[in-house]
């Protein structure tokens, strides 16, 4: 089995976060962040990776500090889980339909951080969540990841679709991108014969 526990605990922070890259979708959240519990929890269920995430973080200051550490060790987690990524697809590519809103999400498992992040909101806020970040979370999540991410909606009108699309774009390309690769079992798929490097 694939999985990963990792614990990140700071002056604004104590979280713990475990992942099973072979799971069902199955997912206990609790960052006291109710819209980013709504995403993590869509991020389980559509990627299929069982997903368990508590956080304590300085609320009484703002979201900022517990978006981003959340997406820094969920990315930490995935990382680990990975191992040497040996027989994995690598690349996926996903369009994800919201209602009125598109966004277009591209992962490469390659070992090197990149995100190009194309999003735009309408909104400032989606209730009491700063739709900006959305932006941190994923750049934290790809930069611990070591993973090379694109999104881009392509349109949209309402923040809370825009920020869904998002992802559930994002849980679609690493469902597919940490599957195993029938026809390249225990091959790292690289023909520098490793990743991240």
């Amino acid at each position: 089995m694939r999985t990963a526990t990792i614990k990140r605990k700071t002056k604004e922070t104590d979280i713990a976060v475990t992942v099973n890259l072979d799971g069902t979708g199955t997912s206990a959240i609790a960052t006291g962040i109710g819209f980013l519990d709504h995403m993590l929890d869509l991020l389980a269920r559509h990627s299929r990776i069982d997903l368990t995430v508590k956080a304590d973080g300085d609320l009484h200051v703002d979201h900022h500090h517990t978006t981003e550490d959340v997406g820094i060790a969920l990315g930490q987690a995935v990382k680990q889980a990975l191992g040497t990524m040996a027989g994995i697809t690598r690349y996926a590519s996903i369009h994800m339909p919201m209602d009125e809103t598109l966004s277009r999400v591209v992962v490469d498992i390659s070992g090197r951080p990149v995100l190009v992040f194309k999003t735009e909101f309408p909104r400032d806020k989606v209730g009491a969540f700063d739709t900006e970040l959305v932006r941190e979370w994923f750049n934290a999540f790809a930069m611990n990841a070591g993973i090379t991410l694109h999104v881009e909606t392509l349109y949209g009108e309402n923040s809370h679709h825009i920020a869904e699309s998002c992802f559930k774009g994002l849980a679609r390309a690493l469902r597919r991108a940490v599957e195993i690769d029938p026809r390249a079992v225990g091959e790292v798929p690289s023909t520098k014969g490793q990743l991240g490097g």
